[in-house]
C-alpha cells in the first residue's frame, strides 16, 4: 500500500512545449518590449544628435542628448501625431522642437528661448531688446554684431522666438518666425556622448558614415569629448 501511495504521489511529467508555443511566447516578449520602447520615446526621453554648430559653445557638432519630453509632448513615435502637454518654456531655455518649415518637412531644431508669448523683441546692434531692456547673455561665446538690427517683433499668445547661441550661424525665428506651443518636443537634460567629427557625418541619411565614425572611437579614442560627457543642462 505504501508504494502505491508512493507512486500515486510522484508527479505526472510535463507535456513539452512545442515551437507553436515557443514562438508564441517569444512574440508576446517583444511586443511588451516595442510597446515599452514607444512608450518611452514617445512621453519620457529621447536621444538626439546634433548636427550643426548654431548653438555652440553651449551645445557643440556631435554632442549626444538626452531629451526630456516629461510635461511638454506626447506622441506616437515616427509620425506626426502628437499632443502638447501642461509644460511651458521659459527665457533662456534650450528646446527641441519642429521648425514651422513645412517646405523643409518640419525639421527637428534646438534653440534657446528668448521672446515669450506676448514679448516685443528687437535687435539693436546685434543685442537683444525685450520690452525695451537689453537682455543679458552670457552664454554666447562672440561679441554682438554691431551691424546687426531687426524688429521690432511682437511675439502672439501661444507662440516663441528662438534664437540660436551662435547667432552668426543660426537659420532661427529671425529668419522663418515664430514657433508654435505645439510644435515644442522637449528639453536637453544631459549630454551621454560627444563625438568630434564633421558635420556632415551627423546629418540625416549619412547611416554609413555615422557607424563609422562610431566605429573608429574604439581605435582613435581621442576623438571622444570625454570632459563633456554626462553634463547636465
Amino acid at each position: 500500500m505504501a508504494a502505491e501511495a508512493e507512486a500515486v504521489a510522484v508527479e505526472k511529467p510535463r507535456p513539452q512545449d512545442t515551437t507553436k508555443d515557443r514562438v508564441w511566447r517569444e512574440v508576446v516578449s517583444w511586443f511588451w518590449v516595442i510597446l515599452a520602447f514607444l512608450f518611452i520615446e514617445g512621453t519620457l526621453v529621447q536621444a538626439r544628435v546634433i548636427p550643426s554648430g548654431s548653438m555652440e559653445n553651449t551645445v557643440l557638432i556631435g554632442d549626444h542628448l538626452i531629451v526630456s519630453r516629461i510635461g511638454y509632448d506626447a506622441g506616437i513615435p515616427f509620425t506626426n501625431v502628437h499632443v502638447p502637454l501642461w509644460r511651458n518654456p521659459k527665457r533662456q531655455q534650450i528646446i527641441v522642437f519642429r521648425a514651422p518649415l513645412p517646405q523643409e518637412g518640419n525639421p527637428d531644431f534646438i534653440k534657446r528661448v528668448i521672446g515669450l508669448p506676448g514679448d516685443t523683441l528687437e535687435i539693436k546692434k546685434g543685442v537683444v531688446y525685450v520690452g525695451g531692456q537689453a537682455l543679458a547673455e552670457p552664454y554666447r561665446e562672440e561679441p554682438p554684431n554691431p551691424n546687426e538690427f531687426r524688429g521690432p517683433w511682437q511675439v502672439p499668445a501661444g507662440e516663441y522666438f528662438m534664437m540660436g547661441d551662435n547667432r552668426e550661424n543660426s537659420y532661427d525665428s529671425r529668419y522663418w518666425g515664430f514657433v508654435p506651443r505645439e510644435n515644442i518636443i522637449g528639453t536637453p537634460v544631459m549630454i551621454y556622448m560627444s563625438i568630434d567629427a564633421p558635420e556632415e557625418v551627423w546629418d540625416p541619411g549619412h547611416v554609413g558614415e555615422r557607424f563609422a565614425t562610431y566605429l573608429s572611437v574604439f581605435i582613435h579614442p581621442s576623438e571622444v569629448r570625454w570632459k563633456r560627457l554626462f553634463h547636465l543642462f
